[in-house]
C-alpha cells in the first residue's frame, strides 16, 4: 500500500526523471509523480523513452492526460507494466494547450466522461487509479457541482482524490496565475473529507512550511507539495525529519556527492548536462552561497562536449 502522507506534485517541465532521482536522494519516503504525459504521446510516440525511469525513484506514480477512455486504458496498462505504483488522471491543469486537447481542468465540467475514463483504467490495471482535480472551474464552482463530480468519479472506481484547493479560470489567467490568483479554499476540501469519509483526500495548493504540513495532516489523509519542493528541494529534508522521523539525513553537499555518479552515467548516454543541472538551482535556497551556486550551475551548462570527451 502506498504511503500518501506526503507527495510531490506532478509539474510540467519540472518533475522529469532527473529531478525525481535528485529529490529521492533527499527524501526516501515521499511519493513522487511524473510530469503529465498525454495518452496520445504514449500511443503514437516513443513510449519506452517517455516512461523510462530509474528504480531508485520508487515509489513513483504516473500522471496521464487525456479524455479517451480506450486510450487511457491502454496507457494505464503500459504504466503498470513499466512498474509505476499508481496511475493518476490530470483533471486540474488549466493551460490553454491542455484545454484544446480536452483534458485537464476542463474535464471537471464533464464528470460523466471522467467517470468513463476512470472506469476504463480501473478495469485495465490492478494498481490504484487516482484523480487530481480542482475545487471548481470558472463560474461552475458551487459545492454542489463539486460533490456531483466526486460522486460520479468515485462510483467509477477512484478512491483517492488529490484536490488543489483553488478553482481554475480557463480564460483570462495563465497557468502561473492559476496557482496564485484564485483564493485557496482549504475549507472546501475539508468539507469533502467530512462528506465522503470512505474516500481518501490529499490536499494540494500553497503548502510551503513544515508547520503547515503538520497542521494539514491533522485534518486530511495527506498533503501534496508543489513548487516549494522544486524551488526549495531541501524542504523535503525537513519533511523527512519532522514527518517521517528520520534521525539522520544527508547534508546538501552529501546529496550532491551521491548525485554525481548519476550525472556521470547520464553524460555517458549523451544527455546534456543542462537537462540535469536545471533541477539543482534551488538546492542551496536560503543559504549564504546560494547565488554563487546558481552562477556556477549556469556556467556548467556549457560543458557538455568537454565532459563527453572525458568519459
Amino acid at each position: 500500500m502506498l504511503n500518501r502522507l506526503v507527495s510531490v506534485a506532478p509539474m510540467m517541465d519540472c518533475t522529469d526523471k532527473h529531478a525525481r532521482y535528485f529529490l529521492r536522494l533527499i527524501s526516501p519516503n515521499v511519493l513522487l509523480y511524473t510530469e503529465m504525459i498525454t495518452a496520445n504521446a504514449l500511443i503514437f510516440g516513443d513510449y519506452k523513452n517517455l516512461l523510462a525511469y530509474d528504480e531508485f525513484e520508487h515509489p513513483v506514480a504516473l500522471q496521464l492526460g487525456g479524455s479517451d477512455p480506450a486510450r487511457l486504458s491502454q496507457c494505464a496498462k503500459l504504466g503498470e507494466d513499466f512498474g509505476y505504483r499508481e496511475i493518476n488522471l490530470n483533471v486540474g491543469c488549466p493551460s490553454d494547450r491542455v484545454q484544446s486537447g480536452q483534458f485537464g481542468a476542463c474535464l471537471m465540467l464533464k464528470p460523466n466522461l471522467v467517470a468513463e475514463c476512470v472506469a476504463a483504467m480501473c478495469d485495465a490495471v490492478k494498481i490504484p487509479v487516482t484523480v487530481k482535480c480542482r475545487i471548481g472551474v470558472d463560474e461552475n464552482d458551487s459545492y454542489e457541482a463539486l460533490v456531483h463530480f466526486i460522486k460520479y468519479v468515485s462510483a467509477a472506481g477512484c478512491k483517492v482524490f488529490i484536490v488543489h484547493a483553488r478553482k481554475a479560470w480557463l480564460s483570462g489567467l495563465s497557468p502561473k496565475q492559476n496557482r496564485e490568483v484564485p483564493p485557496l479554499r482549504y475549507d472546501v476540501v475539508l468539507q469533502l473529507k467530512k462528506d465522503f469519509p470512505e474516500l481518501t483526500f490529499i490536499l494540494n495548493g500553497g503548502i510551503k512550511k513544515i508547520s503547515e504540513v503538520k497542521e494539514h495532516l491533522k485534518l486530511f489523509d495527506g498533503v501534496m507539495i508543489g513548487r516549494e519542493a522544486y524551488y526549495n528541494p531541501f524542504f523535503l529534508n525537513e519533511i523527512e525529519q519532522e514527518i517521517f522521523l528520520r534521525k539522520k539525513s544527508l547534508t546538501r553537499f552529501e546529496v550532491m556527492e551521491k548525485f554525481i555518479p548519476y550525472i556521470q552515467k547520464q553524460l555517458k548516454n549523451k544527455i546534456k548536462i543542462s537537462h540535469i543541472t536545471r533541477h539543482l538551482f534551488g538546492l542551496f535556497h536560503g543559504q549564504p552561497y546560494a547565488k554563487m551556486w546558481r552562477k556556477w550551475l549556469g556556467e556548467a551548462r556549457h560543458l557538455d562536449f568537454i565532459l563527453w570527451e572525458e568519459q
